[in-house]
């Protein structure tokens, strides 16, 4: 038999090992949860969104829809340069696909089970859709405003003095 002494000895070796081990994990908590690397995503921030810095239009846009470019494309199942049209129906059918079934007609007959829907898919599809239309609506009016200016050149300097004395 183990006499009294000793077991109080194991019971308390043990418990102030638990005990350590407990303050070290707690402590190691509270470290994890200071610490954030580099290219982690904030609570605020969007895969992407963080890197969005510059003035670009690109880079704006990617801010104001919180949502890049290819991560649209990526949504709509759609590639870099494709037609509009072709997105245009990846979109109407995704965002069918997401909404909510009609309501069923009364009948006595047991309800089936009704498909699922999304509404968080579907408003990312509409905001997929309103990026690339952003991106699409800026490249179309860059070319635009290169052929303005030339569109009016200035008038001609005159070579008569402009009535000032000497």
């Amino acid at each position: 038999m183990a006499s009294p002494r000793v077991i109080v000895q194991i019971v308390l070796t043990g418990s102030r090992i638990l005990g350590k081990a407990f303050l070290e994990a707690g402590r190691q908590a509270v470290k994890n949860v200071q610490h954030r690397p580099a290219g982690a995503m904030g609570g605020a921030d969007v895969a992407g969104v963080g890197n969005a810095t510059t003035g670009s239009m690109t880079d704006q846009l990617t801010r104001q829809h919180r949502m890049t470019l290819d991560e649209a494309h990526l949504i709509l199942n759609a590639k870099r340069g494709e037609e509009l049209e072709k997105i245009l129906e990846n979109y109407e059918h995704l965002f069918k696909a997401n909404s909510p079934p009609p309501p069923p007609a009364p009948s006595h007959a047991k309800p089936k089970a009704l498909p699922a829907h999304s509404h968080y898919l579907q408003s990312k599809v509409v905001r997929a859709r309103e990026r690339i239309e952003a991106e699409l609506q800026i490249a179309n009016e860059k070319p635009a405003e290169n052929t303005a200016p030339n569109a009016q050149a200035p008038p001609p300097p005159s070579d008569t003095p402009t009535g000032g004395s000497s």
